[in-house]
């Protein structure tokens, strides 16, 4: 593909945006494909998801080269591969990749005749990509009632019945596997072109593969009713619960235990939030493909719009209520869990001012008791330092240096070393405490 544009006389080219090539390719990815009516088609559609998807290219690359075919090129998602009489269109999915392989058909052969087993077995030319999804045993025959009678040749049970919006095809199906595992559809010409017939027949077969892939979300949603119920009662229950837990040590139980199954919730909404999303894509494009068609209704039989509302619509409902319960459900669990996570802080708080307030009590105490001890040792240091005083006084006056009598002198000093004393120790604890602030 041209990667720019060139203006003027072709000397001046335009750089193109990096992804331009990308975009304008990805709508000639998938083109509808001439048919020859009658015609057979085998269709496969496989879980290629993870490292499947580079295997299943390897084996075809492989499969093409061995036989001197043109293999797909890299990044291509859609090939076409004609060998004999018989065409293989591979596509390429996110999750999923197509086998669909065109048979040419005997003009007089009954519909579905032989069985699609038989003559399904070019695919077995290439390893299995992955677990099959869809198989489809589609026959393009042109109008002969009443051998091609849908009637006659389906479940009448759940037989759907359409007409094109022009009226030149007739396509029907009971969307049963038969014996062999395919689902049949037949496709009924009646003046169609082969371009034409080739769109229709690939529309009808995205329509049976959009709708498998649909209800894969079914499954999932079965699996996780019976925990989200769990999860839901027992969130009641704890709620109720909280309202008469009132100790710290039961509120914490109810915390750990809300905490507990937020998890569980999470992970399942995790793990199946990508399915039911991919359930409702696959919805969206198999609703798009049936109004591209432009069915009009025939005789008294059910459409495949009606017939595919009537069955899938509450699967589906299953799958959009799961996922809501499941939001649902995670939003009540972290109100509840932010609830009891306050009242527990508040109660934490509370404990903490308690133990503030005793700290506060015994550093009083201490405060008092170091007071008291103050006093004390004032005295004790008093005493210990007039008897100092005292044996001075009393060996000045022996020697006749001190004409005043001993315990006089040491009387009088008694206030003044105590005053001194006192004045000593209250100076020193102002100052640590000066320190301290």
């Amino acid at each position: 593909m041209t990667t720019g544009v060139l203006i003027g006389d072709g000397d001046v080219r335009l750089s193109p945006h990096p992804l331009r090539a990308a975009v304008l390719g990805e709508v000639h990815a998938r083109p509808f494909t001439a048919l020859q009516v009658p015609s057979r088609i085998v269709h496969f559609a496989f879980d290629t998801a993870g490292a499947r998807g580079p295997a299943d290219r390897a084996n075809l690359i492989a499969f093409c080269e061995s036989r001197g075919l043109q293999p797909p090129a890299p990044g291509e998602k859609h090939h076409r591969a004609p060998f004999g009489t018989t065409v293989l269109r591979w596509e390429q999915h996110s999750e999923f990749t197509t086998y669909t392989w065109e048979i040419p058909a005997d003009p007089a052969g009954a519909p579905f005749y032989p069985d699609a087993s038989s003559i399904s077995s070019p695919m077995r030319l290439l390893p299995q990509p992955g677990p099959l999804f869809v198989a489809v045993d589609l026959h393009v025959v042109k109008d002969d009632p009443p051998r091609t009678s849908p009637e006659r040749l389906f479940d009448r049970a759940s037989l759907a019945v359409a007409e094109n919006s022009d009226g030149q095809a007739l396509y029907a199906t009971d969307f049963q596997p038969g014996p062999s595992g395919f689902v049949r559809v037949l496709v009924i010409d009646r003046g169609m072109p082969p371009e034409r017939a080739g769109a229709l027949v690939q529309r009808v077969l995205e329509i049976e593969t959009y709708r498998t892939l649909a209800l894969l979300g079914l499954p999932e949603a079965q699996r996780l009713t019976p925990s989200i119920a769990t999860s839901e009662r027992r969130l009641a229950e704890v709620t109720q619960e909280m309202r008469g837990a009132g100790d710290l040590a039961s509120n914490h139980k109810l915390l750990e235990e809300l905490t507990a199954l937020a998890a569980e919730v999470e992970a399942g909404a995790a793990a199946s939030q990508y399915r039911f999303g991919a359930s409702r894509a696959y919805e969206e494009i198999m609703t798009g493909r049936l109004a591209t068609l432009g069915e009009r209704k025939v005789g008294g039989l059910p459409t495949w719009s009606s017939f595919l509302a009537r069955r899938m619509k509450p699967a589906m409902r299953t799958c959009v209520t799961t996922e809501a319960r499941q939001s649902d459900l995670s939003l009540k669990l972290a109100r509840a869990a932010n609830l009891l996570r306050t009242r527990v802080d508040v109660e934490l708080e509370q404990q903490n001012q308690d133990l503030l307030k005793s700290m506060n009590a015994r550093t009083r105490l201490q405060l008092r008791l170091q007071t008291t001890v103050e006093g004390l040792s004032t005295a004790a240091i008093t005493y210990y330092v007039v008897g100092l005083f005292g044996y001075l006084v009393k060996g000045l006056h022996d020697s006749g240096r001190l004409p005043v009598d001993p315990s006089i002198a040491t009387a009088a000093f008694v206030p003044v070393a105590a005053f001194s004393i006192w004045w000593t120790v209250r100076s020193i604890r102002k100052k640590h405490i000066a320190d301290e602030e």
